[in-house]
């Protein structure tokens, strides 16, 4: 209870400090400072950079001249790459910050809801003429939990408290209960009832004379040793061991147990969801390689690509002095120009040119100066140098992609809406204007981009996007499809870039349609999209990149053990589906061999029962499905698909919300009944780390919020491995032998009592008195007892070799009705012998019975406690020993129990010896037998 409460204690101390953060607010009369927690509906409050957003707002304005500002997510949605926001530009055109209260305006917001990446509204300037309307998507919005990445930005707050975004997608905490606890409680219970059970035996065989229910509780009381009260407390006592050996093992340092009641959950998993960004990869990309059809450029050979960028660019000037400059260069139709094989050369030189104009990247430049505040708009004596540039944009596939052009020689140096400045390698700055911009959408799966050379006036449309998307754009080839596929199987991200040049008048003719479409009230995304396409007709393919996203380490032969252990895998991302199923490639979490069936984009029921009908023919394949579909089929279909994907070896989720995450937890939990454990190292991870049996964080680039939420805390993916293999099994293990002889002890005292009461016409006598009772419990047997909690029955070496052990332990047959029936009989029989025993060798007086039947009793406790351990350990040897001894010692100051002049004797020596041999060696002997004729199977690789 303490120690609960003073985690509850600790948890409010952190909530105390989150909502007191101060913020400022504007009103009429100026700023004020409030805290977070008095933000109310209708505020404007200002967000410095670097500040966390405390509420959900819409952005009414930014520093920023551009008129927009990057936030970063990785609280609220687990990706680290940093989120455009565009500010309402009503409001944005405001000359001053103090005319915000000089207009009448109102925004309409619709009524909360969980869905993080979609937003409806309107903002309304009435006092305009005619009023103003602009309609506000998920772009004009800042969620709370974010941080705000550039700039200081102004929003009007929507939704606070438990109606914001990140608080709808958090769960409520539950308690955590291990399965073993449970399964102790079933057999404590069953325990009760024997105990009735006998009490009431005993009475019938009395006869009910007398005051018989005076008796029936005497016998309760006498039998309560069946009860064991001491388990409890053996097993919080085990646990906490095992939380240290845990937290003191070098193989995985850094691991930190924070829910010590359930470290036997680890070796009783079946199912594993884990999530990708940061936990299987480490989420930096890396530019791995060119393709551009007839040759292809790897980490080893891009200083070729850079001498013949150099090259390029110096022949380009050496024209450029030979022309007279002054005179616009005459413009060539390129259409009609004859189609010459280009050579290598010219070839990577559009290839990087295009990489390094077709993205969404904005270049930052971190001020020397420690002036802050005037930073934003001094940007006119900005340094362009390299050491304090840094690129941000919203993927971190197009940073990679820019960096890497950086390096070969061409470097992206500024860019704002509408133009982009680029260096060449001997400093030269080339001017591109942006006339259109077509950004990246899930369902294109592209984006495009249209510019114009200053110094040429060439108009060139540029577009990037995944394979399956650009191969019926571009022109015909024969190397296309075969070179993705073999980039994907590699792990790599693919990216294919193709251009096409256009004529001003073919420009004119596209903006006046384009323009028209993006006024049209009805079906407008159709009707822009359809013009957008108009232009996206033979293009010519330029070149094919490769980017990976580095995986942590050892995160194959960690999914491997995994697999070979008998544990689903199952990845829920908040990301795209291509790159998913790339990683799933990548990290082995789909071996070679296996189809991948990626479920089709299903909205509704028909369509659902169609899929899954055609994903129910196929046979051992991975099911890779988006969160939508995931949704639908929930919906109608919930228990079919869930019994469908759990006889899939993997399973992957992609475009999960939080809450969907937890949800698909609790559903295997509900439907299969077996144990599952989340691993995630994001503020995305957190409901799904709380829903499941066992949740494992880890401490990432994410922050810390899902390490402490969760029950056990870790630094790398690998460490699970051992985690599992190892501590999981001996926890198990462990408990389980140390809760069964807890048992064994009360009932084998509880036996000797019913068998001497028995002989004893049904007497309600206690066989022992006072202090041999308690001592019994405490330091005779204590410590050999409890010693049990350093046996271990496979090396730790071997547990990790051989992970096909772990699958015997998801049966549970450590601790079963089967293991507990027979340490029934055990008890049954020993308590009989040494009762028997003891009253057969008694000669003259009743007291030598109690002396040679407790002596036995103890020995006996020793040697099944050396029966039971597997391995010895030298504390193991102590505690026999210090038991024995304490046993010996305090014979001494027993006089009121025992005869010491009887106990000296050596009858009394053999007689004890005797029974002791009696109630021990079958046992021995049985389980020697049961280990040569039926070993289990730690014991084949043993030997």
């Amino acid at each position: 209870m303490t120690r609960e409460a003073i985690d509850e204690f600790r948890r409010f101390q952190r909530d105390k400090e989150v909502n007191s953060q101060l913020y400022s607010k504007l009103t009429v009369r100026g700023k004020v400072q409030v805290k977070s927690s008095d933000i109310q509906v209708g505020d404007l409050i200002i967000v410095e950079k670097n500040q966390r957003i405390p509420s959900d707002m819409v952005f009414l304005r930014t520093s920023e001249k551009a008129g927009s500002c990057f936030i970063r997510t990785d609280q609220l949605d687990g990706e680290t790459d940093w989120k455009l926001k565009v500010a309402v530009s009503c409001t944005q055109r405001l000359p001053a910050l103090g005319d915000l209260f000089s207009i009448s305006a109102y925004v309409y917001a619709q009524k909360p809801q969980m869905d993080i990446h979609s937003f409806e509204g309107t903002f309304t300037r009435e006092d305009s003429d005619p009023p103003v309307h602009e309609s506000l998507s998920i772009e004009n919005t800042l969620w709370a939990s974010t941080v705000v990445a550039s700039g200081t930005v102004i929003g009007v707050v929507i939704y606070t408290g438990k109606e914001t975004r990140s608080v709808m997608n958090t769960s409520n905490p539950k308690n955590k209960v291990g399965l073993l606890d449970l399964e102790l409680n079933r057999l404590t219970k069953a325990l009760f009832l024997a105990l009735v059970a006998l009490s009431v035996v005993m009475v019938t065989l009395q006869g009910f004379v007398g005051p018989w229910y005076r008796n029936l509780f005497r016998f309760l009381l006498l039998f309560s040793y069946i009860i064991p009260i001491s388990l409890r407390v053996n097993l919080d006592m085990g646990k906490a061991v095992y939380g240290w050996m845990m937290m003191k093992d070098e193989n995985i340092p850094g691991t930190v147990v924070r829910t010590s009641t359930i470290p036997e959950e680890l070796g009783r998993l079946v199912y594993l969801l884990t999530d990708k960004t940061g936990t299987l990869t480490q989420n930096e990309m890396v530019f791995k390689r060119l393709h551009l059809g007839t040759v292809s450029y790897g980490a080893d050979t891009m200083d070729e690509i850079q001498s013949h960028v150099r090259d390029s660019y110096s022949q380009m000037q050496s024209q450029a002095g030979g022309n007279n400059t002054g005179s616009t260069p005459p413009r060539k139709a390129q259409s009609s120009a004859p189609k010459v094989r280009k050579s290598v050369s010219s070839r990577i030189h559009e290839a990087v040119k295009a990489i390094v104009l077709c993205h969404n990247v904005t270049p930052v430049y971190e001020s020397r100066a420690g002036v802050t505040g005037e930073t934003e708009f001094a940007e006119a004596d900005q340094d362009f140098s390299d050491e304090n540039r840094t690129y941000q944009a919203s993927s971190p596939d197009e940073v990679a992609l820019v960096q890497w052009t950086e390096s070969v020689g061409l470097t992206l140096v500024s860019r704002d809406l509408t133009s982009m400045q680029l260096k060449t390698p001997s400093g030269q700055v080339l001017s591109f204007c942006i006339l259109q911009l077509f950004p990246f959408t899930s369902e294109s799966k592209r984006m495009g981009i249209i510019v114009r050379d200053e110094s040429t006036a060439e108009i060139t449309f540029y577009m990037k996007g995944a394979d399956v998307a650009m191969s019926p754009i571009v022109q015909y080839n024969d190397w296309l499809e075969e070179e993705c596929g073999n980039m994907a199987r590699e792990g790599l991200r693919t990216l294919v870039v193709a251009k096409k040049a256009l004529t001003e008048e073919q420009y004119q003719d596209f903006e006046s349609r384009y323009t028209q479409a993006k006024l049209s009230m009805h079906d407008r995304s159709l009707k822009v999209a359809a013009v957008v396409e108009s232009l996206e007709r033979e293009m010519e393919l330029l070149c094919l990149t490769g980017v990976e996203d580095q995986l942590q380490a050892d995160v194959r032969p960690t999914l491997e053990m995994l697999r070979n252990a008998g544990i689903k895998i199952w990845m829920l991302t908040g990301d795209k589906l291509e790159t998913a199923t790339c990683i799933a490639k990548s990290s082995h979490l789909v071996s070679r061999t296996q189809d991948i069936h990626i479920f089709r984009q299903v909205t509704n029921r028909g369509e659902a029962h169609l899929e899954l009908n055609a994903f129910r023919r196929k046979h051992d394949c991975a099911l890779v499905i988006s969160g939508d579909s995931l949704e639908v089929c929930l919906k109608y279909y919930e228990h079919e698909f869930v019994e469908l994907a759990c006889q899939c070896p993997a399973v992957v989720c992609c475009r999960c919300s939080p809450t969907q995450k937890a949800h698909i937890v609790t559903l295997l939990q509900q439907h299969t009944g077996r144990r599952t454990c989340a691993i995630g190292d994001g503020g995305n991870d957190v409901s799904m780390i709380q829903a499941a049996d066992c949740g494992i964080g880890i401490e990432g680039k994410e922050g810390k919020q899902a390490s402490l939420a969760a029950d056990f805390s870790i630094r790398q993916f690998r460490h699970i491995g051992r985690l599992l293999m190892v501590h999981g099994r001996n926890s198990y293990k462990r408990s389980a032998a140390l809760g069964q002889f807890v048992m064994h002890r009360g009932l084998i005292i509880s036996t000797m009592q019913a068998v001497f009461s028995s002989v004893f016409y049904f007497a309600s006598v206690p066989l022992y008195q006072g202090f041999l009772m308690v001592g019994y419990a405490t330091i005779y047997t204590m410590f050999p007892v409890f010693s049990l909690v350093l046996d271990q029955d496979v090396k730790p070496e071997m547990a990790m070799l051989y992970p096909e052990l772990y699958k015997d332990l998801t049966k549970g047959r450590s601790l079963s009705f089967k293991t507990f029936l027979i340490w029934v009989l055990i008890s049954i029989y020993q308590g009989g012998i040494l009762m028997y025993g003891a009253l057969v060798l008694f000669e003259s007086e009743f007291v030598h019975v109690v002396a040679i039947s407790f002596t036995a009793l103890i020995l006996t406790e020793l040697l099944m406690v050396a029966l039971t351990v597997r391995t010895w350990h030298w504390l193991m040897v102590v505690a026999e020993f210090l038991s024995l001894g304490c046993y010996v010692s305090s014979l001494a100051f027993l006089n009121e129990y025992f005869d010491v002049a009887f106990i000296t004797t050596v009858a009394f020596l053999w007689k004890v010896s005797a029974i002791t041999v009696v109630s021990c060696l079958p046992l021995y002997v049985l389980k020697y037998l049961r280990r040569k004729l039926s070993p289990p199977s730690y014991c084949k690789l043993a030997s």
